[in-house]
């Protein structure tokens, strides 16, 4: 009678599979977890709501108009005398350039137009209006 070794004679093998699997798994969790973390990085503000706003998803310039009438372009305080070269210089890099103006409920209606005003005078006409989803008041 021959008597087989105790050692089992299989070798270990890597599956492969399974690691496709979770490493598919990741890469999908981290674009889930960046898409959702893609916010307009801008000035805290209040903003008003409306039942039509939509989710705008090209690049655009932001432009920020808090309720003591202070001024933000990308977070950068401007004064009121430099907006407009400022948004000329913005027109003159990329003349296609898209704004978002993203004014606090509480900003009074002429820094709004202040800014929209200047805004149209740099000879920018793609202007939108940050507002959250929801309904109106």
């Amino acid at each position: 009678m021959k008597l087989r070794p105790m050692q089992n004679e299989r070798e270990p093998h890597i599956m492969i599979i399974p690691m496709i699997d979770i490493i598919f798994f990741l890469l999908v969790f981290f674009m889930m977890s960046m898409l959702s973390m893609t916010v307009e990085h801008s000035v805290p503000l209040q903003l008003p709501q409306a039942a039509t706003a939509a989710l705008q998803t090209e690049a655009s310039l932001t432009v920020g108009v808090t309720a003591d009438g202070r001024i933000f372009v990308e977070e950068e305080p401007v004064s009121r005398a430099d907006f407009s070269r400022r948004m000329a210089a913005e027109r003159e890099r990329n003349p296609d350039v898209n704004v978002v103006l993203r004014a606090d409920e509480d900003a009074r209606h002429a820094d709004v137009l202040f800014v929209l005003d200047g805004l149209r005078s740099a000879g920018i006409s793609r202007i939108g209006i940050a507002a959250d989803p929801g309904e109106t008041p």
